[in-house]
């Protein structure tokens, strides 16, 4: 009785031992032949698909050759990227430095970018912040520069006047504008302190331009923000409110009776 119940649970044993192998083993889905397990590429944790290490290999080899850094996975319906790390041993050095190269460029083209105009320099800058950049600093040389104009930082000076600064003085007066806070008149250039009052200047040459932001003379708050004086507030006031309201009741004063 003991022998005869001991040799079925030795026959499931076997049974189960042969399962495991067939479950480990796998038909890859591109070249649909039978692999064994060690042969499945892994993709990172990615996704698991069934494809062996010598498919996915020449699958990276074509794209690379068509010029293409992010590989996709062959997979139908994945929209996973093939992971350059765990591909790295199935591919020779000189295709997975190519493919780290165009991985490179595609993520460069991604944002707005220039090089340190600085000849000793020269480190390519990234965007990533996507925000409009003016002045910034170099990370590798940790100098200023104008990002909108690729040059030396322009201080003092619009992006439209940076062609125009000839020698080192221009740069120091520029440097020295910029300290100061002093502003610019659009029309002749010259450098006006405002110590006090309204930010609306006029300058010698005759005309009348905003402090602030180096514009037109306007009446009412600047553009970019209101500067609190009086008798600007008080312009604004007349411009915004009280004109509008005149104006109305006017037209009504001026409009026909239609009773």
């Amino acid at each position: 009785m003991g022998n005869k119940l001991q040799k079925p649970q030795e026959t499931d044993i076997v049974e189960e031992h042969e399962q495991h192998e067939e479950v480990s083993n796998f038909t890859c889905d591109i070249c649909i032949e039978p692999m064994e397990s060690n042969r499945k590429f892994k993709n990172g944790g990615l996704c698991s698909h069934p494809f062996c290490l010598d498919c996915i290999s020449k699958y990276i080899t074509i794209k690379v050759e068509d010029v293409t850094g992010n590989i996709e996975c062959p997979g139908l319906n994945c929209n996973h990227a093939l992971d350059p790390l765990s591909c790295r041993s199935i591919v020779s050095k000189s295709l997975f430095d190519q493919w780290c190269d165009l991985l490179c460029d595609s993520t460069v083209l991604r944002f707005e970018r220039c090089y340190c105009p600085y000849r000793d320099c020269s480190a390519l800058v990234l965007n990533e912040c996507k925000d409009k950049l003016k002045k910034i600093k170099c990370p590798n040389c940790k100098k200023n520069f104008c990002f909108r104009c690729k040059i030396p930082w322009h201080a003092g000076y619009q992006c439209n006047e940076s062609g125009q600064l000839r020698d080192t003085n221009d740069i120091l007066i520029g440097e020295l504008i910029e300290e100061k806070k002093w502003t610019r008149c659009y029309n002749c250039g010259h450098s006006v302190e405002r110590v006090s009052g309204c930010r609306d200047i006029k300058c010698k040459c005759g005309v009348r331009f905003c402090h602030q932001c180096g514009g037109r003379f306007h009446l009412g708050p600047c553009k970019h923000k209101c500067c609190g004086d009086a008798f600007c507030m008080l312009l604004f006031l007349v411009v915004l409110i009280i004109f509008p309201y005149l104006l109305y009741h006017q037209v009504n004063i001026l409009s026909p009776d239609t009773k």
